[in-house]
């Protein structure tokens, strides 16, 4: 039974935990199982537990004897998970417990996303809770937060008064051996173009850029791969340097944190075959352009039937061009480490407006509203509607911190080997956590995770014996 091959692996309290929580429906936003399950444990070994108005929940753990004059130290982790399937499978997330396998050196569930993210993390704090009798440790706080995966609602309606300590350790990260230390802030703009309809001209043609790999905007950013509206924008450019060029529709993305993979105009030109041949030069040089980092670039060209066009289609054109897209600054510190970037992620056609979305990421405040300045300065050079919601914040990189260096030397020492210390150019809990109680020293760590929020998703079960050790030992040195 998979619930008999969990108990039988190491550490046994850890998986026990984690046993259960695979057992309790915990989408994101509907957690409010999970975090009445930690809340209920906590009480049950007799410790105490608050849970605020959103469901979040801390439990306060004394310190061992001889540690009360330390500072307390806070671990936190989300109880919520994102719920994907393979198409081919049944299962009820709202009812139905996760099933799961074992796989070689992994933990996987059966057609379905596991909840190692951030399952685990749970399952070790409970399992802190259960055993912290049986090793030394300052007084602690644990801190279960809700709705991590879409919107982080938890940690952004946290209290000033939720917590006492000043050092907090996040075990939501995914790989073993490393320790984050910092994240981007982002924020998005919405650019909205509004047009009217006028007689086309000349010949309809489809025009659609594909056949590239895209990626995540944040942590693939860096790879500077191809980006299918800009290149599509600039092969609709080129045309317009060379004949008339109408445009009826555009589109392109179709998530404000991935970077396109494909995007499509329908337009009109005087000459169709002149057109096709600009096009196949444009083809080829964007193949060389990213030869080595795109396998394919593909411009395809079909004949199309095409009666109007907007009386703003140059504009859209200029405006695509202008809008940045890509790695804008590194960091000076952390070797591969974007700090500023932004992501030209969506374009859609409506009957009365263009929709365009971006999305911007950077580690420190000013060159994130910087960016964003420009972006929106882009757009309202072409007379559109620009609207910018709130931005969330950044954790920025302390390479100084005196939790690291603990954390560091604690794990040289347990495994005779440094430990990578990084930061991702994504959103992360710790940074809105960091804006609501200011002076929080904190670092990530957690277990080897492979492919979260995906059915492959997988744990690797050796990674939780060490990070699970690891955590206790840093601990009493806290």
């Amino acid at each position: 039974m998979a619930e008999d091959v969990l108990l039988s692996l190491e550490p046994k309290t850890l998986w026990k935990y984690f046993n259960e929580i695979r057992k309790i429906p915990r989408c994101s936003k509907q957690e409010e199982k999970a975090a009445q399950y930690v809340y209920d444990i906590a009480k049950k070994l007799g410790y105490e537990a608050v849970m605020d108005h959103v469901k979040n929940v801390v439990v306060k753990v004394p310190a061992s004897p001889g540690y009360e004059d330390h500072p307390p130290v806070c671990l936190q982790a989300h109880v919520d998970m994102v719920c994907e399937k393979n198409s081919d499978v049944e299962h009820d997330f709202t009812k139905d417990p996760i099933q799961v396998r074992i796989d070689g050196e992994y933990v996987k569930a059966v057609g379905t996303t596991l909840g190692a993210d951030n399952g685990i993390g749970v399952a070790s704090l409970l399992a802190l809770l259960e055993e912290e009798k049986s090793f030394l440790h300052p007084p602690l706080e644990l801190l279960f937060t809700v709705d991590e995966e879409t919107g982080m609602t938890g940690a952004f309606e946290l209290k000033g008064d939720f917590l006492k300590a000043r050092r907090l350790i996040n075990v939501d990260s995914e790989e073993e051996g490393t320790i984050y230390i910092g994240c981007a802030g982002g924020g998005d703009t919405e650019i909205y173009l509004p047009y009217k309809k006028v007689p086309a001209f000349g010949k309809g043609l489809s025009v659609k850029v594909h056949g590239l790999k895209g990626g995540h905007s944040g942590v693939d950013i860096h790879l500077g791969r191809a980006n299918a509206i800009k290149l599509l924008a600039r092969a609709l450019y080129r045309l317009s340097q060379e004949q008339k060029v109408g445009l009826s529709c555009i589109f392109g993305g179709n998530k404000r944190n991935a970077i396109p993979r494909e995007a499509e105009a329908l337009i009109t030109v005087e000459n169709s075959e002149k057109a096709m041949e600009v096009l196949k030069q444009c083809e080829e040089e964007f193949r060389i352009e990213y030869e080595g980092k795109e396998d394919t670039v593909l411009i395809e060209v079909k004949d199309a039937e095409v009666k109007e066009v907007m009386d703003v289609g140059e504009k859209v054109i200029w405006l695509l061009m202008a809008l940045p897209h890509g790695v804008l600054a590194m960091n000076a510190y952390i070797e591969g480490l974007v700090d500023t970037s932004t992501n030209l992620a969506v374009i859609s056609t409506t009957m009365e407006r263009v929709e365009i979305f971006q999305n911007s990421r950077s580690s420190i405040v000013s060159a994130l509203e910087d960016t964003r300045r420009v972006v929106e300065a882009s757009g309202r050079l072409a007379g559109a509607v620009v609207e910018q919601k709130g931005s969330y914040p950044s954790w920025r990189p302390n390479v100084k911190s005196p939790l690291l260096a603990i954390a560091k030397n604690s794990y040289k020492e347990m495994f005779g080997v440094e430990p990578k210390v990084m930061a991702i150019h994504a959103g992360l809990e710790t940074a809105v956590i960091g804006s609501k109680f200011p002076g929080m020293d904190m670092i990530s760590v957690g277990p080897t995770v492979n492919f979260p929020h995906s059915p492959d998703e997988r744990v690797h079960i050796g990674s939780v014996e060490k990070f699970y050790r690891y955590l206790k030992e840093l601990l009493q040195k806290l």
